[in-house]
């Protein structure tokens, strides 16, 4: 008998007659064949998932089975497109329909009458494995896209390079069980991880310009980052920085739940912002994937899979790929709501008591590996929680913390004093610093993590100072911890806030942040040896030495690393000066 419809609670409907459906399949629900997962069987009872809008479906519409679990369907033209949870494409859907998705779409994903310049990569009597590039496209000017096989066997056919619509057979592989058709695409079940060959340790910065991320809190990659914050503290500014600078090959950034005005300015920003890594379009090595606040629940659940699942396509390409996603508190939400129109029962908070598994699973699909084909890919996982009221201690936050490795937390004071990034150098880590040591040392020479962790050493003493400060003032202190009250100020307006508005300071290469810092531990170190020669801190302290060093960073380009080494001069005539005019 076919499955009907029994009961309709929102995006969740119970199904009788449905004991010949699967766990996890795809299904069609009603005239409008809504697309739905099948989440439970009990019986001849099913519950089933919907992820479209399930206005207008009756009691006893049909279910119709697809064989098949949720999947993408992964193929060129995904790079400078948008999707949403399930891999609609929004631009063609807003072209046809207007500013709002109408239900019972289908699964059309990608473009089916464009033809693609492809190249063939094997040859008749050649043996395939899985994993193998049989042809490539170049989808935009600076990604090939390699077409990979999904089955073993020898070829027996293949088509000349040339013109072809992704639905076209290029290559005919005899397995032990039949003929394979090789198309320009494959699907891949969104919740099963794409298998690998084998993981390598991570031993590579993902380099993003931001000098409080390159040096003090460094991401790996092939890492997992967690970047908790409250309401506007720069959550999503920080990942559009992370994804304009960042030297990932590929970009992918799921907008998940997030405002319909916030994915607006994505939209906007996007195509006009030019990658310094390539000197390009950002939207040539980007993929989107919004799921609004106002789109369905459950495809906001789903979308996160969508984007993982195409991450680890292009990662199987040999590609670095960092996914970043904002935000997985939104994610949470979507289970919490699924769950208890599932009647779960629920824990801390509502949330279903595998909120946390879900989490580890998401984050542990990050890494670097040997791919099947040989090849070397990465995916890295940047996600944004939004923990209501600031509270790191809610669920999603705690959970989120047991399975990253750099958690990056933004503080509300900060970003209200405009130091931006506002990520808490005191509250926040990375796991990676002695994984990045040997890669820091190759690129520069030099042991940049001992001079990290003394600038640390100084930002804490300050947060000790100034406890002391607030109960009897300043003038309690030691000639010495008065400077150091100073050079942490330096530090913190002359290194860790970095100005996203200005052409100067808004990327900044590995090497000039690492002269930065060595400009602030030169000053520290004279001005300590000063005091030892017995010159007291009031004749110590020059307001324009101190400004001449906080503008650094906008005094100094990029390229003008000699410049460096003038400032450092002048900084060590000034207190020789100060010496001699002392004897």
């Amino acid at each position: 008998m076919t499955p009907t419809i029994k009961t309709i609670n929102g995006p969740v409907i119970e199904a009788r007659d449905a004991s010949d459906l699967k766990i996890r399949e795809m299904v069609t629900v009603g005239d409008l064949k809504l697309i739905g997962e099948v989440v439970s069987i009990d019986g001849d009872y099913a519950t089933i998932q919907v992820y479209e809008d399930t206005s207008g479906l009756k009691v006893n519409d049909e279910i119709i089975k697809t064989g098949r679990p949720l999947s993408v369907r992964l193929g060129p033209g995904m790079i400078g497109n948008m999707f949403d949870g399930i891999q609609r494409p929004l631009d063609k859907i807003a072209a046809k329909h207007g500013s709002f998705i109408p239900s019972g779409l289908g699964l059309s994903n990608l473009d089916e009458d464009k033809k693609w310049d492809v190249k063939i990569k094997v040859k008749v009597g050649d043996k395939i494995k899985k994993g193998q590039i049989y042809a490539t496209i170049d989808e935009s000017p600076i990604i090939e896209h390699r077409l990979m096989s999904n089955v073993d066997g020898e070829v027996v056919e293949v088509s000349a390079d040339g013109k072809y619509t992704i639905e076209d057979v290029v290559v005919k592989v005899k397995t032990d069980q039949k003929i394979e058709n090789l198309k320009l695409y494959q699907y891949w079940p969104v919740r099963i991880q794409r298998p690998i060959k084998r993981s390598k340790s991570l031993s590579e910065l993902l380099l993003t310009g931001q000098r409080v991320l390159d040096i003090f809190f460094p991401i790996a990659k092939g890492g997992t980052v967690a970047i908790p914050g409250g309401f506007g503290t720069g959550k999503t500014m920080l990942q559009h920085q992370l994804a304009q600078y960042s030297n990932a090959d590929i970009i992918i950034y799921i907008g998940c739940g997030e405002r319909g005005n916030e994915m607006t300015q994505v939209l906007e920003d996007f195509p006009g912002l030019i990658d310094p890594n390539t000197g390009r379009g950002l939207m040539e090595r980007t993929i989107l994937i919004a799921n609004t606040s106002n789109m369905p629940v459950a495809a906001r659940e789903a979308s996160i899979y969508t984007g993982i699942t195409m991450a680890e396509y292009f990662r199987d390409m040999g590609y670095d790929v960092a996914l970043m996603a904002d935000s997985t508190s939104r994610w949470a939400e979507a289970l919490r709501e699924i769950s208890a129109r599932l009647e779960e029962i629920p824990a801390e908070e509502g949330y279903p008591a595998y909120l946390g598994s879900r989490l580890s699973q998401f984050y542990e699909r990050a890494g670097d590996f040997h791919n099947l084909n040989g090849s070397q890919g990465s995916v890295t996982l940047i996600g944004a929680v939004s923990p209501t009221g600031g509270d790191f201690s809610e669920p999603v936050t705690e959970n989120t913390r047991r399975s990253v490795n750099v958690f990056l937390g933004l503080d509300k004071n900060l970003a209200y004093s405009r130091h931006y990034p506002a990520i808490n150098w005191l509250t926040s880590y990375s796991n990676y610093l002695n994984q990045m040591s040997d890669y820091y040392e190759n690129i520069t020479g030099e042991d940049i993590i001992s001079l990290r962790n003394k600038m640390m050493e100084i930002l804490t003493e300050e947060d000790k100072l100034q406890s002391i400060v607030m109960l009897v003032g300043k003038d309690s202190l030691s000639n010495k911890q008065k400077n150091l009250l100073d050079v942490a100020s330096v530090l913190k307006i002359a290194y860790l806030q970095q100005n996203a508005f200005n052409d100067i300071d808004k990327y900044v290469p590995l090497d000039k942040q690492i002269q930065m810092l060595k400009v602030i531990e030169n000053y520290y170190k004279l001005s300590n040896e000063a005091i030892d020669k017995g010159i007291s801190y009031k004749n110590l302290y020059n307001k324009s030495l101190i400004s001449k060093i906080n503008s650094m960073k906008y005094d100094i380009k990029n390229d003008e690393s000699e410049k460096f080494v003038e400032l450092n001069n002048y900084i060590r005539s000034y207190f020789q000066t100060l010496e001699e005019g002392e004897k």
